[in-house]
């Protein structure tokens, strides 16, 4: 979805008197209000008359109080006020009261309800409807920032029943109405008012950018929903920014010391959907399942003193090629256009070096994610002919599965903790120390800006040293200088500069594990530079470990029910934790089956209900319902109301659309070729992966996906699809059979 315009910047409504604000022709006075973006209304109190909607929202502190009215009479239109006084809150309350003298002959003024925020306002065929959060629960806090989940929403239809047309009641109203509530808010949804929870910590402090602009980014969700009140108020003060993903914090102790731990998970909300239904990468270079993740440490301070904070962010997305979409078998990409646009875009938001850490199989007996793994490798080889030596994508195939058969879990995270080591020495981790407004000390602000604006934000350690353990890492980043401020002493900071990019075929399982490698070998140098810890090597065994396990374990629950349908495959990390193997296999199995059967039989009313939401499919009287259509991964729409559409992309993981014609094996001798020369040949010399299940029933997923399909390699032609009942049974016993047979005693 395109973001909209961006504005040159908030512009406010003239003031005018309180007793007004019921009279459209009030006089227009010259003066102006501070700009909204210094103050943030955290609770509101919505009232209505016969005519019009009343919002009440003030600030924490109770002493910002501002008036929002929203007409009740047009049902077609979204026509919106903004008395621009400050009022107090004697004042406020005293002019609700002459309003409600002013319409006792129409019932007068009636409380609805307190809320939190609004979400947005959205038109289907019939009426606006207003979307609040009517009750929230705090779940952390950045630098004093508090950050909210959202516990309970509504949705209210603007007009008043005596102007409500027979449509705001018909069956597709009422369709596209569960449609919408299907995206559940109060699941993994979470917002700040005070702080950009949107962007990471580096890029907040790096980049003053407030208002509207925040709204257009990549991670706020209800961009589209809040598009016509931010455009036609020209500020955000009455709604708030949606991330959709993962959010935990809490309090960990090391060496005696307490700390805060916080994982954020940022799902973006570009070809965002369903696992069968949206795959790979689209024109504009955007991929499926696309999800930024910081970690964030820092130690409680006693007030007057700065707090010493650290962040690092890695990233998770489909592998961006044209694959699993049967409506795009014919599309060529020879020159990996949409591939280039996907790297274009990480470097920008991430600088470079950009690592790729591809998880996928190395060889199989029936070709499927080697296919892919060959296409990949040549994209990367084609795009970096057009790079500078510096700005090389590095690249990097490690096999997870194979590791995994071959070792236990222990020596699995070892090995990947190796890789992420080195990935961390080349992009560095952000650290700072900042005052509770989140202003940094340790350098001017004058060259702190100057820096930023430039994209000077480079590690203070060279990214180039190629240690495989990340062990000079502590020396480098110990050595920075330091100031003395009044009695304490200011630590220069230190800033990220690239981002490790990890990829599986889903993005879940196998993704999972190598983020959490690579968050333990961060967390390590994340508490050495806060101050928490003199060694920054965390070792496996230590509790630390566990808990920020736990942390990710947790994260990857999350995002697979959100792009999966059920569970991540946690079996690395129940072999940690000693759970019994025949206790893991089932639990894997059973996720196996749930994440299968919601994808193909949810996964299309899901993509519609996410469409909606996100603004992709605007309802329009006379044209078809999305639920008329067959929505493709890339925008393509075919009218069929047939099921057999969602099933035959869920049998096609494996089959990509070749967009060169060279042979297979010419591939994999450039991929060869490729991999030696991005990574130092301690990482080549074992290209090896581990299973998104246990390695018992490691293909239980893969096997479904493939046992009724009998050509592995499409190139411009689909197979018939049998009945789709006999797919759905078929598939499902072929699953048991194949997880019944490896875990027989013997085998």
């Amino acid at each position: 979805m395109a973001s909209s315009t961006e504005n040159e910047g908030p512009s406010y409504s003239p003031r005018i008197s309180k007793t007004a604000i019921d009279d459209e022709e009030a006089e227009e006075e010259e003066e102006l209000l501070p700009p909204p973006d210094q103050v943030s209304m955290q609770k509101f109190r919505l009232y209505k008359t016969q005519s019009n909607f009343y919002m009440i929202g003030r600030d924490k502190s109770r002493t910002y109080w501002r008036v929002l009215k929203i007409d009740r009479l047009d049902p077609s239109e979204l026509n919106i006020r903004e008395d621009s006084t400050t009022y107090t809150e004697g004042e406020c309350y005293d002019l609700l009261r002459r309003i409600h003298e002013g319409n006792k002959a129409t019932g007068g003024l009636k409380f609805v309800t307190t809320c939190y925020g609004i979400v947005g306002f959205i038109k289907f065929l019939g009426p606006y409807y207003m979307l609040l959060i009517t009750k929230r629960r705090q779940i952390g806090a950045i630098c004093g920032h508090n950050v909210y989940a959202v516990c309970k929403s509504e949705m209210i239809p603007l007009p008043n029943s005596a102007v409500e047309s027979s449509i705001s009641d018909s069956m597709n109203e009422n369709r596209y109405k569960k449609l919408l509530c299907m995206v559940d808010l109060t699941k993994d949804f979470f917002f700040s008012y005070s702080y950009h929870v949107m962007r990471s910590l580096q890029k907040n402090l790096c980049d003053r950018e407030t208002g509207q602009v925040l709204y257009e980014t990549m991670f706020v969700w209800n961009e589209f929903l809040t598009r016509g009140i931010r455009n036609h108020l020209q500020n955000t003060l009455w709604t708030v920014a949606l991330v959709y993903g993962f959010f935990k914090q809490a309090t960990l102790f090391v060496s005696g010391r307490e700390f805060k731990l916080t994982l954020i998970a940022r799902r973006s909300r570009h070809y965002a959907g369903t696992r069968y239904l949206k795959r790979g990468v689209n024109e504009k270079g955007r991929v499926a399942n696309d999800v930024e993740t910081e970690q964030i440490v820092f130690e409680d301070v006693p007030e007057g003193f700065p707090m010493q904070i650290s962040s690092v962010v890695q990233n998770r997305g489909s592998i961006p090629l044209f694959w699993s979409q049967e409506t795009s078998l014919s599309k060529k990409d020879q020159n990996y256009e949409a591939t280039r646009l996907h790297f274009e875009n990480l470097a920008k938001r991430y600088g470079n070096p950009i690592i790729i850490l591809n998880l996928i199989k190395k060889q199989e007996k029936k070709p499927r994610e080697s296919i892919l793994r060959a296409e990949f490798a040549n994209a990367i080889d084609h795009i970096n002919k057009n790079l500078s030596e510096e700005n090389h994508l590095r690249f990097l195939h490690w096999d997870l599965h194979k590791h995994s058969k071959k070792r236990n879990a222990t020596n699995v995270l070892l090995l990947l903790g190796k890789v992420a080591a080195y990935a961390l020495t080349l992009t560095g981790f952000f650290y700072c120390q900042v005052t509770s407004d989140l202003k940094l000390e340790g350098c001017t602000d004058s060259s702190f800006t100057e820096n930023a604006e430039n994209g000077n934000l480079s590690p203070q350690y060279n990214s180039n040293d190629d240690n495989e353990d990340g062990s000079n890492l502590e020396e480098k980043s110990n050595g920075g200088n330091s100031v003395v401020k009044g009695n304490h002493s200011i630590k220069c900071p230190m800033f990220q500069m690239g981002v490790l990019r990890t990829n599986c075929i889903d993005c879940l399982d196998r993704t999972n594990v190598a983020q959490y490698a690579f968050g333990l070998a961060a967390l390590g140098h994340q508490l050495n530079a806060v101050g928490v810890v003199d060694n920054p090597k965390i070792e496996l065994d230590a509790p630390l470990a566990d808990d920020l396990m736990g942390f990710y374990e947790r994260m990857g629950d999350t995002l697979a029910h959100q792009y999966g349908g059920s569970a991540a495959h946690n079996k690395i990390f129940s072999e940690r934790r000693g759970q019994w193997k025949a206790a893991t296999q089932s639990q894997e199995f059973f996720r196996t089956l749930q994440r299968y059967y919601n994808n193909a039989y949810m996964d299309a009313e899901k993509q519609d209900a996410i469409n909606v939401f996100l603004g992709h499919v605007q309802p329009q009287q006379g044209k078809p319902a999305p639920w008329e259509y067959n929505v493709g991964r890339n925008g393509q729409t075919n009218v069929d109301g047939d099921a057999r559409s969602i099933f035959k992309r869920s049998l096609s993981d494996g089959n990509i659309l070749r967009g060169s014609g060279s042979p297979l094996s010419a591939m994999n001798v450039r991929q060869q070729k490729f991999c030696r020369s991005a990574f130092p040949d301690q990482f080549q010399e074992e290209n090896n992966v581990l299973s998104e299940s246990s390695p018992e029933i490691s293909t239980c997923e893969s096997d479904i996906a493939f046992s009724r399909r009998k050509g592995h390699i499409l190139r411009g032609q689909s197979q018939k699809s049998p009945d789709v009942i006999v797919h759905s049974l078929n598939a499902s016993q072929t699953a048991f059979q194949i997880c019944a047979k490896r875990s027989l005693p013997g085998k």
